[in-house]
């Protein structure tokens, strides 16, 4: 590929078009930690009995991520750590 006219390098324009997939994979996870992580909040402060499966799936989405690096090892640790607690506690 040769460089473009406008004076921006291909290079420079292929790692622009990378940033913006990984930007929107990652917000994907995010987004999917951070609703799991509310339904597990939610069904401990009801009592419900999903709990046990709602927490399964949140520590899954978590564990999805951090094997991603999408979130740091140990921020999936302690995620995993806090909603164990709460759900412990909501029985």
């Amino acid at each position: 590929m040769a460089k473009l006219k406008t004076g921006r390098h291909t290079s420079a324009i292929k790692a622009q078009r990378q940033a913006e997939k990984r930007t929107s994979a990652n917000k994907g996870l995010i987004k999917k930690v951070r609703l799991a992580t509310k339904t597990v909040k939610a069904s401990a402060a009801k009592k419900a009995a999903t709990l046990k499966d709602d927490l399964k799936k949140a520590n899954s989405c978590i564990d999805k991520a951090a094997k991603k690096k999408t979130i740091h090892w140990k921020t999936a640790a302690r995620k995993k750590s806090r909603l164990a607690k709460a759900a412990n506690k909501a029985k």
